[in-house]
């Protein structure tokens, strides 16, 4: 029964790893003027897949706002399966980590990878602003 705690502790861990990689990100000359969601976004790109990492519990992902879809303004209109990879991925993100979500979208393409990691750094960024590792 602390496969929750496990999912919690998971992520947990790969938000202080996202943390370490946007201070990363920062310190690039050529990052040094973007916008906040841009060094995350970048920041998620270069983020390291992790191989074996535990599975967590698959109904432990925290509830997202139903009312508001997680995918990114220019993927609406995306066909239906393009939008439930994208949604599947997130998924992966949310319940086995950021690393396992990254290793499997390299098998989509690469219009998938790009809304994914924009939809990723749209579901994190507030919670790296309470934490304030972002403005």
């Amino acid at each position: 029964m602390d496969q929750p705690a496990s999912f919690e502790k998971s992520l947990e861990a790969d938000i202080a790893q996202l943390a370490a990689e946007i201070r990363g990100q920062r310190e690039r000359p050529e990052m040094r003027n973007a916008a906040e969601q841009e060094i995350v976004k970048e920041a998620i790109r270069a983020f390291p897949e992790l191989k074996n990492q535990p599975q967590a519990a698959a109904g432990a992902a925290p509830a997202a706002d139903d009312a508001a879809s997680p995918l990114p303004a220019y993927a609406q209109a995306a066909p239906a399966e393009v939008k439930l990879e994208i949604e599947y991925l997130l998924d992966i993100a949310l319940k086995k980590g950021i690393g396992s979500a990254l290793a499997e979208s390299k098998k989509s393409p690469a219009f998938v990878q790009d809304a994914f990691h924009d939809a990723l750094a749209g579901r994190l960024y507030p919670e790296l602003q309470k934490r304030g590792v972002v403005k």
